[in-house]
């Protein structure tokens, strides 16, 4: 008997893409932009962390997706940076907030593109935490309960301005129950919830706080982030926010957590999102820069990673490149 000839499913490029298990696509992609409440309409900021990225007025966003869209991008995923922070996140829920009039402009302008909210209160509070903190607190100890009323007036007013889903990043204990109800008694039912329902408390996600201008004042988010030692954890957050009516799951970051991605699908058919973070964009794309690596090459060796650990949806920086190049259609 003849020993095993794999090569000859390898012989060509043709050959090799007839056989190929695993792929990207334009309908897996989600691009995140960061939309700044400013009087300066054409104000668009380079991130200095974050090569290629930008902090974008309404107007330059507007600008921005209807460039991306026209190359293909489907759903993107906004952030929001408001003029005037407090310290119980007025903005984030305020019915003319800058994440609310995105949506609203985004919607109108482009009726088939998905438009995903980010639902947190990190970029609205003058602390930079989550959520609540009891008056004159200086250690970052974040109210869970009384975060929850806020996380659901935040969704419910991101839901009223059109957004397609939203996606809570707090990691509130709770919190998918309490936006679940409040959406579906202000008769929202249909709007799904996108939950980080595996976000890691991670060093991956420096660059991010550059843009979102999100950065506690003090302390951390380990007491509501995940520790990055633990998987069994992540099972009982998944399940926890499925009981509470999850849609669809985020697990964040996703490069150095495949091994969480694939446990979780392995476990649960509900569709699961890969968050490819800042800190993974930023060092790939430093790397690129420095000629050290092909970064094209090396961008789609990580995506197609993560899916074939079983990420459906692909969160990613990456994503209006890849389609203004054509490497994903």
């Amino acid at each position: 008997m003849e020993f095993y000839r794999g090569r000859r499913l390898r012989g060509s490029a043709a050959l090799r893409d007839l056989m190929a298990e695993t792929q990207v696509t334009v309908n897996d992609l989600i691009m995140p932009y960061f939309v700044v409440e400013t009087d300066d309409e054409n104000f668009k900021s380079p991130i200095s962390s974050m090569p290629g990225q930008y902090q974008l007025s309404l107007k330059q966003l507007d600008e921005t997706v209807k460039k991306a869209v026209q190359h293909g991008l489907k759903s993107i995923l906004l952030f929001g940076i408001p003029k005037r922070k407090d310290p119980i996140a007025s903005e984030a829920y305020n019915e003319n907030g800058i994440v609310q009039q995105a949506v609203r402009m985004l919607k109108k302008n482009f009726p088939e593109l998905i438009v995903i909210t980010d639902v947190c209160l990190c970029e609205y509070t003058s602390h930079g935490h989550c959520g609540l903190l009891h008056e004159g607190d200086s250690k970052g100890l974040v109210l869970n309960d009384s975060t929850l009323k806020l996380l659901a007036k935040t969704a419910l007013s991101h839901a009223k301005a059109g957004a397609d889903i939203v996606a809570p990043s707090d990691m509130m204990d709770g919190r998918i129950l309490a936006i679940r109800q409040t959406l579906d008694e202000e008769g929202f039912q249909q709007t799904p919830i996108m939950s980080y329902a595996v976000k890691y408390a991670s060093a991956y996600y420096g660059p991010f706080r550059d843009a979102a201008e999100s950065t506690p004042k003090f302390g951390d988010r380990r007491t509501y982030q995940m520790d990055c030692r633990n998987i069994s954890e992540a099972m009982r957050e998944m399940h926890a926010d499925i009981e509470e009516g999850a849609d669809i799951f985020i697990i964040k970051p996703a490069g150095a957590y495949q091994d969480i991605i694939r446990m979780v699908y392995d476990s649960t058919n509900v569709p699961l999102a890969a968050y490819q973070v800042s800190g993974e964009y930023s060092m790939i794309k430093a790397a690129g820069i420095n000629g050290w690596i092909n970064e094209e090459a090396i961008i789609m060796e990580s995506l197609i990673g993560m899916k074939r650990a079983g990420a459906k949806l692909i969160i990613t920086y990456f994503a209006e490149e890849l389609l203004e190049k054509g490497l994903v259609k």
